[in-house]
Formats: C-alpha cells, sequence, structure tokens
C-alpha cells in the first residue's frame, strides 16, 4: 500500500496533489516558489522524508551507469522483472565489496 509519494517541483500540479489525497496518500511534492506562501508551504516538509527523493534518484542513477538506459524485455511486467534484477545484482555486487 502507497503511503506517500515524494517528487521536486516539476510535478507541482494541485490536481495531482488533491488525486493523491483523495486516494489517501500523502504527497510530499515541493511548491515552485511563486510567492510567500509557496516557501511557507516548503518550510513545512520533513526534510528527512523528503531527502529519500535523492536517495531514489541516486540509485536509478547508479543502475542506469552501472548496466546502461536500456530495457529490453518488451512487456511492462518483464521491465519491472528486469529493473528489480538489475537492483539485485548491484546489492549483491555492493555487499561483495564491502
Amino acid at each position: 500500500q502507497l503511503t506517500t509519494i515524494t517528487a521536486d517541483k516539476s510535478y507541482d500540479w494541485d490536481a495531482l496533489r488533491h488525486e493523491l489525497k483523495d486516494a489517501g496518500i500523502r504527497p510530499v511534492i515541493k511548491h515552485r516558489e511563486f510567492y510567500g506562501l509557496d516557501k511557507a508551504h516548503n518550510a513545512r516538509h520533513d526534510e528527512d522524508v523528503y531527502h529519500r527523493r535523492s536517495i531514489v534518484e541516486a540509485i536509478f542513477f547508479a543502475l542506469k551507469h552501472r548496466f546502461g538506459e536500456t530495457l529490453r524485455a518488451r512487456t511492462w511486467f518483464g521491465q519491472f522483472r528486469e529493473l528489480v534484477l538489475k537492483a539485485a545484482v548491484r546489492n549483491i555486487e555492493q555487499a561483495v565489496r564491502i
């Protein structure tokens, strides 16, 4: 069950926020700062939760760097499985390196 979504300022749409809230999902999405109220909204974010976004982006960068950007599977489920296997291989490589 998805409980929280973190995203950067490029996903700052009110319709998306409302749809996520209606589905019971907490949106942690920074506001683009056009007005003072936007800065106040951003100050209320829990930085520890928002920092998870950058951790996930770093992992995706490492996976792309190690295995390339192309997924060879054609179906969505095949692509999902391929990505999970790549992540598992990278985790094993990291564990062996330690």
